[in-house]
């Protein structure tokens, strides 16, 4: 085993001014109670927030300061990700910067919350790196973890360690938790998922080892959450299985098909994906049913249809939830 220390930062990010001052102190509190921790991550977004325009050029001010201070500590740091712009596209970007204080690589998000999200321009390369003597390492972010097709990828590509910065502050937190579970265990790597508190996050960072077990799972407020991973055990569990029994990356290897679903067939009417509609957000009283609403009627309670001419000053709730049926 040779040991290789990653330190989760999950703390408060505000939307109303910088936070990279913060961050530094964050560090500085790192390295003076674990010295021992050899990179840190920080949550999506978190020098500025879900603003775009604090964008800044490809290598801009914030970065700098960023690799400054992984030179400082002499640790890898991912600083969350921030939004990059280049020429008219805007990203959601992290950089991976060395202990030199030297960006390795960059990885742009690739699903972008959309439609929350709009605006903001898909990356399309995979992101892996090596740590010398340790081993390889992949790069997601937040709603990357949705698509599975995104980890399996970074894991076919030798990824023992999944980084996933993420700022999660809806109320979805619950359903991603087992996601960043089966991520770790059905391609038998580590998975750090790091989130935001305050503004940007509802905290519940975790961290899942190879197989299946949960590290750790923060709380709500602000953690500092240092592990020690043993990447010799991902290679064990990849070579007998998963707690010594599902070998999934020799079966999706060995696989006798491929699978037809990644193949688009855009403009054709039996595709099933293409009859969902167009991703927007939706609006009060919208459906994704491309007939709309009955004349007269609005979306009520967990979808009910609700007449409008039964809705008046004098009705109750139960009467406002009524059904509608045409």
């Amino acid at each position: 085993m040779i040991p290789f220390s990653i330190a989760g930062i999950q703390m408060n990010i505000s939307m109303e001014h910088e936070n990279i001052t913060a961050m530094g102190h964050k560090l500085d509190v790192v390295m003076a109670r674990f010295p021992w921790v050899q990179m840190v991550v920080f949550s999506e977004l978190a020098p500025y927030g879900p603003q775009p325009y604090h964008a800044q050029p490809t290598a801009g001010p914030a970065e700098q300061i960023f690799c400054q201070m992984a030179a400082k500590h002499g640790l890898w740091l991912l600083p969350g990700s921030m939004f990059e712009r280049i020429g008219d596209n805007v990203f959601n970007t992290t950089p991976v910067i060395g202990p030199n204080g030297k960006v390795v690589t960059r990885y742009r998000k690739m699903f972008p919350f959309l439609p929350y999200e709009m605006g903001i321009k898909p990356g399309t390369e995979f992101c892996v790196f090596d740590v010398p003597n340790i081993g390889r390492f992949g790069v997601s972010i937040c709603y990357d973890m949705w698509f599975p097709e995104t980890t399996r990828t970074l894991v076919s590509m030798g990824a023992e360690c999944i980084l996933h910065p993420t700022m999660t502050d809806t109320i979805d937190r619950d359903v991603e938790l087992p996601i960043a579970r089966a991520s770790a265990t059905i391609n038998q790597c580590y998975f750090f998922d790091v989130n935001g508190v305050g503004d940007c996050g509802t905290g519940q960072s975790i961290v899942v080892g190879p197989s299946g077990y949960v590290v750790h799972q923060a709380g709500g407020g602000e953690e500092i959450i240092p592990v020690e991973i043993d990447l010799s055990r991902v290679r064990r569990e990849r070579e007998v299985g998963i707690r010594g029994l599902g070998q999934t990356l020799k079966s999706f290897r060995d696989r006798p098909i491929e699978f037809p679903v990644y193949q688009k067939h855009l403009g054709k009417e039996e595709d099933y994906l293409n009859s969902l509609g167009p991703l927007i957000k939706p609006t009060r009283g919208s459906r994704s049913d491309p007939v709309g609403l009955p004349a007269g009627a609005i979306a009520g309670p967990d979808g009910a249809i609700v007449r409008v001419a039964d809705i008046g000053a004098t009705a109750s709730p139960v009467e406002i939830a009524a059904p509608y049926h045409p």
